[in-house]
């Protein structure tokens, strides 16, 4: 008897945007396997109910996605060390008949800068400019690559020092007013807001304040090439996008559901890029 078709799938409310079919979609493809990866969308309220459904409708596990995030930590049954840390899964798979939960955000975000800033770590302080659930993320990856002054910069300072709190020693915490101040020595800036976004323009922080050796990357990737990207390339800083971040925190979820680890190529890249720009 022929073994049934591998199936995973990534959930939200919405999801309908997401580009992880099209990720998996092309790593199932490159390497033959007869599975599927599809969006299904659902409401908070429904997200219990989902996750008992997996199991018995087949599923190998899948991706989670805003807002069910910190839903899927409380129902995962066990959780790997990255999703302990930052309380919250973006990953679901079933090892051994048990419901695992992981977080691959913060490797994601690494790995991005190891292809794109390789010695990204040893740069110096680093400014993280948002105190959001995408954060805890970044905080945790910094933490993990040994950069020991991570600051939060946060227009609400309660939820830079909640960050603080969680993540312990090395972490500071401020209000938008010292940014400025913040930046004068920092090797490393991270944009985890919205600002840059299409419809949602503007500098969440200035790159001219930067030293010379400062690499500059965010998380927002459509726009490919964000506002506060654009002033850095132009003072001469390096920038790395967030498109990496999205395609290499796929890799560890396809690998736990499909048994292959999958590579990011320029192909890969440029096939995701073409599906950024609008259509008309």
């Amino acid at each position: 008897m022929a073994e049934a078709t591998k199936k995973a799938f990534v959930t939200g409310h919405p999801v309908k945007h997401s580009r992880s079919p099209k990720i998996h979609g092309y790593w199932l493809a490159e390497h033959g396997i007869d599975g599927s990866y599809e969006a299904i969308d659902v409401a908070p309220q429904d997200f219990a109910e989902f996750v008992a459904t997996l199991r018995p409708a087949g599923f190998r596990g899948g991706n989670v996605t805003i807002p069910h995030k910190e839903a899927a930590f409380a129902l995962a049954e066990r959780h790997d060390q990255a999703a302990e840390e930052i309380g919250a899964v973006n990953t679901l798979w079933f090892e051994d008949g048990v419901l695992w939960g992981g977080n691959t955000d913060g490797h994601g975000f690494a790995a991005n800068l190891d292809d794109y800033a390789p010695g990204w770590a040893s740069n110096g302080p680093a400014v993280v400019l948002g105190a959001g659930g995408a954060s805890r993320a970044i905080i945790q990856a910094l933490k993990q690559r040994g950069i020991a002054d991570i600051r939060i910069v946060n227009r609400t300072l309660a939820r830079a020092q909640e960050l603080r709190d969680r993540f312990g020693t090395g972490i500071s915490a401020h209000g938008m007013a010292a940014t400025n101040e913040l930046l004068a020595d920092a090797g490393v800036l991270v944009n985890t807001t919205a600002l840059g976004m299409h419809g949602n323009e503007g500098l969440s922080a200035d790159p001219a304040l930067l030293p010379a050796h400062a690499i500059v990357t965010d998380i927002v990737y459509v726009p490919l090439e964000t506002p506060l990207l654009a002033a850095a390339r132009a003072r001469g800083l390096k920038t790395v996008d967030g498109l990496g971040m999205l395609l290499n925190q796929a890799v560890p979820g396809f690998e736990r559901w499909f048994g292959v680890r999958p590579k990011v190529t320029a192909e890969l890249r440029a096939i995701i890029v073409a599906d950024l720009v609008p259509k008309a």
